[in-house]
């Protein structure tokens, strides 16, 4: 089956509390997550994060306090970006609880409704200046060196064996640290280990951050988790560059410049296009336009 040209099944599916990813990888007979599967089962959930919340606000708020902690003792710094943003959640509950709020703050995720419904719940914590798009966190429309201090939140979660690949991209984008809130397998107990296996989750984030020679300033358990049989870890990876831009976004493809022209984003080297969807950049690879006359009057 062709996911795409059966989502009115898959909605039928999910409607009945069927596991997406789980129902996709077994058409394949895969034992791992594709990115198609994670955008759609996450498309699905949209809203679904900003509900949980509201039922375990002081949970999450604790969470984002811990956090926002922890990124604050990084120093001053300009620009926060949340790769794998969701519903917004996290970040809008670790952003307003920062001890200095960055001028600039960015998100994006690899599902377009989950965009949608995070610039909502930002708005509604005072961060309706939060720029924020689609974007898949192996092939970011972020400069290189393009935001002070990039951070997830269990987004590099559903994508096991790909540990290095991500963590490159990441770390190619942040210019101070990498902040990364993810399954802790090596610390968990074998119950959850057995479960971030089955699911398909990262295993050896902090292995590959020190095979990639990475310098590791911290990695310990956060102390709380939504789910106690996914244990949240933090690691802050230190990089320290100069290359921080007010302007951090790029084509996907080349990593070249954006201008905004109408209903899309061009950029005039790779003579590429992106569209903005009620408002939302469409920043994904697959979402490039070939239009080399774009520009012309």
């Amino acid at each position: 089956m062709e996911p795409r040209k059966n989502l009115q099944r898959i909605k039928e599916l999910y409607d009945q509390k069927v596991n997406i990813i789980k129902y996709l990888k077994s058409l394949e007979n895969r034992g791992h997550n594709t990115t198609e599967d994670i955008l759609i089962s996450y498309d699905f959930q949209a809203g679904s994060y900003i509900r949980g919340y509201r039922q375990k606000k002081d949970l999450v708020d604790e969470i984002g306090r811990r956090i926002a902690d922890a990124v604050g003792r990084l120093g001053p710094f300009g620009s926060l970006l949340e790769a794998g943003i969701g519903d917004g959640v996290m970040l809008g509950a670790m952003a307003g609880q920062l001890p200095c709020r960055p001028e600039r703050i960015y998100g994006f995720d690899l599902a377009w409704s989950r965009v949608k419904y995070s610039r909502q719940f930002l708005a509604e914590r005072g961060l309706r200046e939060t720029v924020l798009f689609t974007g898949d966190l192996f092939c970011a429309p972020v400069k290189s060196n393009g935001v002070d201090i990039v951070f997830t939140c269990h987004a590099v979660e559903p994508n096991g064996g790909r540990e290095e690949e991500a963590l490159r991209e990441l770390y190619r984008i942040c210019n101070k640290y990498l902040v990364l809130v993810e399954p802790a397998y090596e610390l968990a107990d074998e119950a959850a280990r057995s479960r971030m296996r089955e699911h398909g989750y990262v295993t050896n984030l902090y292995a590959a951050a020190k095979r990639l020679g990475y310098r590791v300033l911290e990695y310990g358990l956060l102390g709380i988790s939504v789910n106690p049989l996914n244990p949240s870890g933090i690691m802050i990876i230190e990089k320290n560059e100069n290359g921080e831009t007010a302007d951090p976004l790029c084509c996907p493809l080349t990593k070249t410049g954006l201008i905004r022209r109408g209903e899309a984003y061009y950029s005039r080297e790779s003579l590429l296009a992106y569209p903005i969807l009620d408002g939302i950049p469409c920043l994904l690879p697959e979402n490039a336009i070939v239009a080399t006359h774009f520009l012309d009057d």
